[in-house]
């Protein structure tokens, strides 16, 4: 059926325009805030019937959607999420009908997923192809996946408090992760300083039509889960507030439409630590003002409202409801509660909702037999941080200025500096003293961002998912070559004019130098060049001048010796293993193991003295501890060894002969990368695990 969607309206002025979902900005007054107007009376009465025969997503509403038919919806299966009759928490409390709206499954876990499938099928409509944000982590998570899907580039910035693992979740999905040493709000007003300085368009969040709309789904959802009837409460942990916003919206377009009799009461619950939206309805005001976030839950801590408070405020005003806020440590046992009563896990943010739940029951602000909804979103973080690390992420330090005044000089350089670290270089190079010579050159001169891959089949795969400015290609690689590589890249339509800069010791014949020239920049003899030339090259590939470059270098005082021949490419430096065990079967077995790979070379021992010997001889790279030394246990020895400045950070791993008690596990845990048992030991695992951390 048609959409019933007939205007656009500003929530500023209330000036009304044409139904046009993508409109920015009010034609009258300037405003952002746009709201999209249905003639909800034109819904057919037979409506619910009509939606129970579609498919289980949150498209399901298109008669309430602001999109044509010939609109393309993209989905992951979000919408139409379990709600779940909580029993436990019902008998404790005393409110038989308590339901949980379970949000956690979602796609990426979190009810941002709507969002993030309305949003970004509306990005595509328009044909953008990337997009800026600012996120406090479920919302970057949702677009992150969507864009994925649809191949826009999406650039997310967020405050270095978010959880690594929530940020290793958007470089696994291809997002351009960027940390914001600072606030919420600062992080915001930075992304919207880049998307201006790249011409690139910035997520609106609930100032914008598609995103409130997406939210409004969860109401409708929840009245057909009922029998389309209302309940007399929603509840809901708020940030920025686009949830509840969207949530009372649905509510109220099902009540004029007279599907449902009443419209719920709405509970915003904030943490104390960021509060502003319940300080603000604590003192009746019809504005709240911005506080500085101090809470460990840090998905919530949007310290600056704005719009989003005086809405809700409306719609608790005249259809009731209440604000209020929980400390950290009443979310927390909230959690514990709900997991052990009803077998329901999830992230600390929608504990927030069910600590407040808890409050205004014991408030009394909610009678024994109102049904009541809480949003239960979010969940435990998954395994991404096995498979990606922290090299995905730039970094951005902001100073601790008023928003007001964040054009400031050091907020300029801090994005100058930014400019040059979304230039981004691949290295593709099987000896890693090359490839990381390569990137200390490289960003000795500017902040390039510089991924390494050590085999060709990496590589590529690197290059098709990065999209970098520039491959830095070695030739002789084991497995796929760097001819291979260069001609993998050149017959996908997505990296075909990516510049290749060859590196190699490779002697060349004229066959294989004549289609180097014809298909790479340039080609470069690994020791016949010096750092300033190449640095020169690569700055000019990448920028148009070598002079830019050298003023660069002048203006930061950088001491860096550019005449420096490259004479070490080419050359494998070894890492060195001091390796301990008092069994010499043992020692031999595992020397063997190491030194299969040519790039370690293995140091021996078989007690405590001769490895601090060996230590005062040559720093190694990485301890391996074995046992049955005969003058002392691992843990001596190794504060022993960590004793001099040379020696006090090289990473260590301990094989065990038994099985360690708790307690000595614990303490050596703390001190070491890893700790394995000989009886169950894998071998290849454990050359894999070395060569992981000497490549680190």
């Amino acid at each position: 059926m048609r959409s019933l969607f007939t205007a656009v309206r500003c929530l500023d002025c209330g000036h009304q325009m044409e139904a046009d979902p993508f409109i920015a900005k009010c034609e009258v007054c300037g405003s952002p805030w746009m709201d999209a107007v249905y003639d909800c009376a034109s819904l057919p009465p037979d409506w619910p019937q009509i939606v129970k025969a579609r498919s289980t997503t949150l498209w399901r509403y298109s008669e309430l959607f602001p999109f044509s038919e010939a609109f393309q919806p993209l989905s992951l299966g979000e919408g139409w999420t379990p709600l779940t009759h909580a029993e436990g928490l019902a008998r404790e409390l005393g409110c038989p009908e308590l339901w949980i709206k379970d949000e956690r499954q979602q796609p990426t876990g979190s009810f941002k997923d709507r969002q993030a499938s309305v949003a970004v099928s509306a990005l595509r409509a328009q044909g953008i192809k990337e997009v800026v944000m600012a996120s406090t982590g479920n919302a970057a998570a949702a677009y992150a996946a969507y864009c994925a899907r649809v191949g826009i580039k999406l650039w997310v910035f967020l405050t270095s408090s978010v959880p690594v693992e929530k940020m290793r979740e958007l470089a696994l999905y291809g997002a351009e992760v960027v940390k914001i040493t600072g606030t919420y709000d600062q992080a915001k007003a930075v992304a919207a300083e880049f998307a201006s300085r790249h011409n690139l368009p910035l997520e609106r969040g609930a100032k914008a039509v598609p995103c409130k709309e997406s939210m409004k789904t969860i109401a409708f959802e929840v009245v057909e889960q009922l029998g389309w009837q209302a309940p007399d409460w929603y509840i809901q942990a708020v940030s920025g507030g686009i949830g509840p916003l969207g949530v009372m919206k649905g509510f109220l377009e099902l009540y004029h439409a007279g599907v449902i009799d009443r419209v719920p009461k709405l509970a915003v619950v904030q943490t104390e630590g960021c509060a502003p939206m319940v300080r603000a309805w604590e003192q009746g005001l019809d504005e709240a003002e911005p506080v500085q976030p101090d809470s460990l839950i840090t998905i919530l801590a949007t310290g600056t409202p704005g719009k989003a408070y005086t809405m809700l405020k409306q719609y608790a005003d005249t259809y009731g409801g209440a604000m209020v806020s929980v400390s950290d440590g009443q979310a927390f046992r909230a959690m514990r509660r709900v997991a052990r009563l009803e077998g329901l896990s999830m992230e600390p943010a929608s504990s927030v909702a069910f600590a407040g739940l808890l409050k205004l029951v014991e408030q009394e602000a909610i009678q024994p037999d109102e049904r009541i909804i809480v949003n239960c979103s979010g969940h435990t973080f998954s395994a991404e941080k096995h498979a990606l690390e922290d090299r995905y992420f730039l970094s951005l330090d902001t100073p601790a200025q008023d928003l007001e005044h964040r054009r400031i000089e050091g907020v300029a350089a801090a994005l100058e500096q930014l400019d040059e670290q979304i230039t981004t270089i691949v290295v593709i190079d099987d000896n890693p003293s090359d490839s990381r010579l390569i990137r200390r050159l490289l960003q000795s001169y500017k902040h390039y961002r510089v991924f390494e891959a050590y085999n060709g089949e990496d590589g590529l795969d690197l290059v098709r998912q990065r999209r970098p400015d520039m491959v830095m290609l070695d030739l002789t690689m084991p497995g796929m070559d760097g001819f291979e590589v260069l001609s993998e890249l050149k017959v996908d339509a997505r990296t075909c004019d990516i510049p290749v800069v060859v590196i190699s010791a490779k002697a060349l014949t004229p066959t294989e130098q004549d289609y180097l020239n014809r298909y790479t920049d340039s080609v470069w003899q690994k020791g016949n060049f010096s750092t300033r030339q190449l640095a020169e090259h690569v700055s000019e590939l990448l920028e148009g001048t070598a002079e830019e470059l050298k003023h660069l270098v002048a203006a930061r005082g950088m001491h860096v010796d550019v005449d420096e021949p490259l004479e070490t490419f080419g050359q494998l430096n070894k890492a060195q293993i001091l390796l301990v065990e008092g069994n010499a079967w043992e020692a031999r077995l595992l020397r063997r193991l190491f030194e299969s790979r040519p790039r370690f070379e293995v140091i021996e021992t078989h007690s405590g003295e001769e490895a601090l010997a060996a230590v005062a001889h040559v720093p190694p790279d990485l301890f391996v501890l074995g046992s049955a030394l005969p003058d002392t246990d691992d843990a001596h020895l190794l504060q022993a060894l960590r004793a001099g400045k040379e020696t006090r950070k090289v990473p260590a791993i301990v094989i065990a002969e038994k099985e360690l008690d708790g307690d000595t596990r614990a303490q050596l845990a703390a001190q070491v990368e890893s700790i394995w048992s000989r009886s169950s030991l894998d071998r290849s695992s454990l050359l894999a695990h070395v060569e992981n951390l000497l490549s680190a």
